[in-house]
């Protein structure tokens, strides 16, 4: 398995580990290894894992560090790039995996389950296009594939919460209906991943997949933070507009100082995800469509939003946060 260091992977590593399996973690240099083996909640985890530190951006120290001259049944790989810029996008999420896809051919791995993303449908940048041109080789590479493409995290849709618990107006793009999602936890898309090991419905497939219940917009997310605080709702809507006027400032300073053409490629995923559903894209409509977007689990995003107010600690949300 790759990417256990992450909320979603270290999730994918203890439902692997309840169906039985047997599971070695590649874990790449300078990661944080110890977070792969969460709290004593996580029954068996520990004493089951093994975890081996191995650089994925080179071939030779990934076949000897990682798979090691062990024969392999299956590859589940969660791993991604950090921020999604296109040097790290190209280096992880395709050349990376194709590192580790050419090694799990010469480990016998019969099956390679990967975890995706659902705005690969419309790739504008950089991080979608490397993801689809890996996609593309797998498909392509003759392994027993299953292709995970989940909606939202409920950690990218958090990052208000503590904003509106300090008495402060949630923030909306538009008026908070450009856009809608099926957010899924971490829990319920582990599941689903381990389970395309076992459930040949789901082999040789792309898969979208989001969380139980209606699809939801910004607004609605609000509209809930308020209602469990038992206050009315405040909101502050932010024009597109002025993402557009920061995404152009940068790119022409990026010109000059390449840090702020970097930056100028993170406000257009910020915009990309402010304008853009995360649900399944019908290509004859180009519109996105809740009713074809497939649900799976039992936690609801307002239930997660309940379980943080009342005290559980909110998930780390990285680079990837718009707010």
């Amino acid at each position: 398995m790759l990417g256990a260091t992450g909320t979603i992977g270290r999730a994918t590593a203890g439902a692997l580990l309840r169906r039985g399996h047997d599971v070695v973690c590649l874990v790449r240099p300078h990661a944080n290894a110890a977070a792969v083996r969460p709290d004593s909640a996580t029954a068996g985890l520990p004493d089951r894992l093994t975890v081996r530190t191995a650089d994925v951006s080179d071939p030779v120290a990934l076949a000897r560090d990682g798979f090691a001259g062990e024969r392999f049944d299956a590859v589940v790989s969660c791993m991604a790039s950090r921020t999604g810029a296109p040097a790290d996008a190209w280096a992880v999420d395709h050349r990376a995996h194709l590192n580790v896809l050419e090694a799990a051919q010469r480990a016998g791995v019969q099956h390679f389950v990967l975890l995706s993303a659902i705005c690969v449908q419309k790739p504008l940048l950089a991080f979608q296009q490397a993801k689809l041109a890996f996609e593309a080789a797998l498909i392509g590479s003759g392994l027993r594939y299953s292709i995970v493409r989940p909606t939202a995290f409920f950690k990218s849709l958090s990052g208000q919460i503590e904003r509106v618990r300090a008495g402060k107006p949630f923030l909306l793009f538009g008026d908070g209906t450009l856009t809608a999602c099926k957010p899924i936890s971490d829990g319920d898309l582990a599941d689903f991943i381990a389970g395309c090991l076992e459930d040949e419905s789901r082999w040789n497939r792309i898969l979208p997949i989001g969380g139980p219940g209606e699809a939801i917009t910004p607004r609605q997310q609000g509209e809930a933070l308020f209602a469990l605080l038992g206050r009315p709702p405040r909101f502050r809507q932010v024009p597109v507009a002025l993402l557009d006027a920061i995404i152009g400032g940068l790119s022409l300073a990026g010109a000059l100082v390449p840090s702020l053409a970097a930056k100028a490629e993170l406000a257009r995923i910020g915009r990309y995800y402010a304008t853009e559903s995360m649900l399944v894209l019908d290509p004859a409509t180009g519109r996105y469509d809740a009713a074809a977007t497939p649900s799976t689990g039992t936690e609801t995003l307002f239930d997660f939003y309940r379980a943080v107010l009342g005290g559980a600690a909110a998930p780390e949300r990285g680079d990837h946060a718009v707010f």
